[in-house]
């Protein structure tokens, strides 16, 4: 493996290819039946969150008699009283499998269900979270999100309909797609990264750079949100493929410990934390820049949430500065790998300038 994360990585690797079916295409959601039969299921229980409860309807109708019930109860960051609620729901139904329409917090609820019950999952993305490609879960309890890695989790089969994503409001498909920018940036600094995902990254990173500019100035271009859905694919197989790093794990500690919008921190967060790894990951930086079309990895990702009309600061999104000092402890609590030492002092003016919303300093 090279001293320099992204910069190349054909010494020696591992690459692990997980058993997952994947359709992609306009109107392939009309297939759903078909594909609950192929995995084997019978009755499956609809989650969703109580916006897409007219989504989930129309998942019920398709499957028929295949439906169980749908449980419109999916939180942002899987408050373990909703995970307990949806496996009480499955369980009472007899739902032998779970079909999860929506974005991260319904995919992830679908896996809290699966990681107690191993009911399968099928997952249909509408946003560009990346989650369905992942056996990663989140689950918080009295204020603190865990995570884990559990195969049970993945789902078995993705339906990727890029007209269920029309109607995802562009601000929203701004910071989604930043969001799955963010699995593919670290993925390329990742110290199990290898040169399949790497190829992944690029792509994934590239196909959501052209795509999230064409939504923004026209929500209803199919081919941007062509673009995008296929970039949040690869970025989302990146993140269930190697290990995550700084920039997860400050999100991960500011939307459980303070119930910050997930997209939308992950969006803040990314440009500062690329600053605060450029040096020790040159070489992944350049490959984010050029997938970027741009000079400068940070100040790109920073530019692309500010012309797309994406905040920039965690003050925009609820976070008190007096909370700051906290959040940086919490982030230093339990050490993970980072191109970069993860110091006290740096992280905290990270913070500082996250909350602020100004340029990520290089």
């Amino acid at each position: 493996m090279t001293t320099d994360a992204g910069a190349g990585r054909l010494q020696s690797f591992s690459f692990e290819n997980r058993a997952q079916r994947v359709l992609f295409g306009h109107g392939c959601l009309a297939q759903v039946a078909d594909e609950l039969a192929r995995m084997g299921a019978r009755k499956a229980l609809v989650l969703c969150t109580p916006p897409q409860r007219a989504q989930a309807e129309r998942v019920a109708d398709l499957l028929g008699a295949s439906a169980a019930g749908i449980f419109d109860g999916a939180v942002m960051h899987v408050p373990i009283e909703s995970a307990r609620a949806a496996r009480e729901a499955a369980a009472r139904l007899g739902a032998d499998a779970a079909v999860a329409i929506g974005g991260g917090s319904t995919v992830g609820l679908g896996k809290a269900i699966a990681l107690e019950s191993g009911l399968p999952i099928l997952a249909i993305p509408t946003t560009y979270a990346g989650s369905e490609m992942t056996p990663i879960f989140g689950l918080t309890e009295n204020g603190l999100k865990r995570t884990g890695k559990d195969p049970r989790v993945l789902p078995r089969t993705v339906i990727y309909d890029p007209a269920l994503t029309l109607g995802l409001p562009v601000g929203l498909s701004v910071v989604s797609g930043i969001n799955a920018i963010a699995h593919a940036a670290e993925g390329l600094y990742a110290v199990d990264g290898n040169p399949v995902c790497d190829l992944m990254a690029v792509e994934g990173i590239a196909a959501l750079g052209r795509a999230l500019p064409g939504i923004h100035a026209n929500p209803a271009d199919t081919q941007a949100r062509r673009d995008a859905l296929y970039g949040a694919w690869l970025c989302g197989t990146v993140l269930g493929s190697v290990g995550m790093a700084l920039h997860h794990k400050l999100c991960h500690t500011l939307g459980g410990s303070f119930n910050l919008p997930h997209a939308e921190t992950h969006t803040i967060v990314l440009p500062h934390v690329l600053a605060y790894n450029a040096t020790a990951a040159a070489g992944a930086m350049q490959r984010i820049a050029a997938a970027l079309n741009a000079a400068s990895a940070p100040q790109a990702v920073h530019a692309l949430a500010l012309a797309n009309g994406a905040p920039v600061g965690l003050k925009q999104i609820g976070m008190r500065e007096q909370d700051l000092d906290r959040a940086c402890e919490l982030a230093l609590q339990n050490a993970y790998a980072n191109p970069r030492p993860v110091e006290a002092q740096a992280l905290r003016q990270l913070l500082q300038d996250a909350f602020d919303g100004v340029a990520p300093r290089i």
